[in-house]
């Protein structure tokens, strides 16, 4: 029974090895039947991920991988194609609303011409100012078309002076130093030295730029209230001796003037002092003085400079906590009219000063078609068709281009809807022979869903226009160089844009088409050689 025992277990251990040997004969056998690219598929890769063996294999496997590979395509497609649409959808929504803006004003938009609109990259201002009716060059100047002299050696002491439009600061400034290099003047003595008989700066100018700049971010070093005028204006003197004219924020983009409200009580509006210096640009006249936007502090950049205690007094905190003033004047400066910053920041228009009259002396002239400003009487020209007759016999409309000046101003105001051209100015050292100024255009932009056809009655009556001022007028109809287009690209630039809403840009298309109706008209009426005055390769008779 013993030797048996030792027996069985040698058996059995003989058995189980067998066993183990049988298995793992089966596990090579089963190894070796595996296909050798799943094998391969197994091993771990460089980066520590695999390869799908599916993608290699054909069959089943392959196909539901280019299914799921297809459904993983089309779902992309489909989210890419979707934000496509959405982009588009939006896009043609623009465009939809543009369409029936500009139908509601009576202009047809082609649909190929408009999505060159939207085309990215294109700018309609600079291919404008690129225009040849845009580089018409002016006469060689000579001394007596330059109002400075560059080498002059005048001195000017604002102590000695009782105009406000020169007060630098309680200090003496020579406005041209001798044979200091131009380069080191400030920007506002670069604007001066650039005036002439022909234009109040250069299309081409660089220094138009620096100094809207300027304005826009230059050092406040002192504010007074300036005097005259019906509403609240400031005259504040920058770091480098510059003035500026501010005039404060009284009215939203949106706010649309009351049709119940008289044009001589209406708000003064600094978007439209704004949108005038553009607008006047792009009508090619270049007759306003730079003007940009800017915010101001008005504790300590107004409040905290100025010397005007009487400006000084009206300053208050509003129950909204909000910084409030509203200075002494005709018309809005009282605590039922404050002017209140958001807290304390309050947007404004500052303007470049022109020189001092004491410096260049400039004449006031009455406009010939002056509103008569009273709320029942009505002026000569508003009742007499024939007025224009008897003005064209009357110095200085008599001779030369004045006349032809007053009527590329009543254009301007007529795209603005500006009803407040009361007078207007020259500088005297140019005589008779001299551009007129387009000063004081804050009454401007009040509405845009109707238009003024009274500001349009010196062209009406006297049908004369220049060919130049025309033929400009017909270019900014055009898709090309759509004045809407140019206008919102233009005022873009400026800090607080946009200065103008969309509805009062749609109503400059409006208008000026209503201008180049008028024009025709005239042209059919008195022929073209009697209508359009020629100012283009020789400068107007006159000048």
């Amino acid at each position: 029974m013993n030797r048996r025992i030792p027996m069985l277990m040698f058996w059995k251990s003989k058995l189980m090895l067998l066993i183990l040997i049988l298995i793992s004969l089966v596990l090579h056998v089963l190894i070796a039947l595996m296909p050798v690219q799943e094998r391969c598929d197994r091993r771990p890769q460089a980066g520590g991920q695999r390869v799908a063996a599916s993608a290699h294999r054909p069959g089943k496997s392959s196909k539901t991988n280019r299914e799921l590979q297809n459904y993983a395509s089309t779902r992309a497609s489909s989210r890419t194609s979707q934000s496509l649409d959405s982009v588009a959808d939006s896009n043609d929504k623009i465009r939809s609303s543009h369409r029936k803006q500009h139908s509601q004003s009576g202009l047809r938009l082609e649909s190929k011409p408009q999505r060159e609109l939207y085309k990215p990259n294109t700018s309609k201002l600079a291919a404008l100012f690129q225009h040849p009716l845009y580089n018409v060059p002016i006469p060689a100047l000579t001394p007596d078309d330059e109002l400075f002299s560059v080498n002059s050696a005048e001195k000017f002491n604002p102590k000695s002076s009782n105009s406000d439009g020169w007060v630098s600061h309680e200090q003496e400034y020579v406005l041209t130093v001798g044979d200091s290099p131009v380069d080191s003047y400030p920007n506002w003595m670069k604007f001066f030295l650039g005036i002439n008989r022909y234009e109040l700066y250069s299309r081409n100018s660089t220094i138009v730029g620096s100094l809207l700049r300027e304005l826009s971010t230059g050092k406040f070093v002192r504010v007074v209230q300036k005097l005259g005028g019906t509403q609240l204006k400031l005259t504040i003197t920058l770091q480098d001796y510059g003035k500026v004219l501010f005039k404060p924020m009284k009215q939203t983009r949106d706010e649309e003037t009351s049709v119940d409200l008289f044009y001589f009580s209406d708000f003064e509006r600094h978007n439209a002092e704004i949108a005038a210096f553009h607008l006047d640009r792009i009508l090619g006249f270049r007759r306003i003085p730079p003007v940009s936007g800017r915010k101001v502090d008005l504790v300590t950049e107004v409040r905290d400079r100025t010397s005007d205690g009487h400006l000084e007094k009206t300053f208050f905190i509003s129950p909204a906590n909000n910084v409030c003033f509203y200075g002494d004047c005709s018309y809005y400066c009282d605590m039922e009219h404050p002017l209140c910053g958001k807290p304390h920041l309050l947007e404004g228009s500052m303007a470049a000063y022109l020189p001092d009259v004491n410096l260049a002396k400039r004449l006031s002239w009455r406009n010939p078609w002056r509103r008569s400003y009273h709320k029942t009487k009505k002026a000569k020209w508003e009742v007499d068709p024939d007025y224009c007759d008897q003005i064209k016999k009357t110095p200085p409309y008599k001779h030369g281009s004045r006349l032809l000046d007053v009527i590329d101003m009543t254009i301007l105001d007529f795209l603005m809807g500006n009803m407040d051209r009361h007078h207007y100015e020259t500088f005297q050292k140019f005589g008779n022979k001299s551009f007129i100024l387009h000063l004081d255009n804050g009454r401007g932009f009040g509405r845009h869903s109707q238009d003024e056809p009274s500001i349009l009655v010196p062209l009406q009556q006297c049908c004369r226009i220049r060919r130049g001022t025309f033929l400009r007028l017909q270019l900014l109809s055009t898709e090309s160089y759509r004045l809407s287009d140019a206008m919102r690209e233009s005022l873009q630039s400026d800090g607080l844009a946009p200065i103008l809403s969309e509805p009062h840009l749609i109503a400059l298309n409006r208008r000026l088409l209503a201008i180049l109706e008028t024009a025709k008209d005239c042209i059919n009426r008195h022929g073209e050689r009697k209508v359009l005055q020629d100012d283009l390769g020789a400068w107007p008779a006159g000048h």
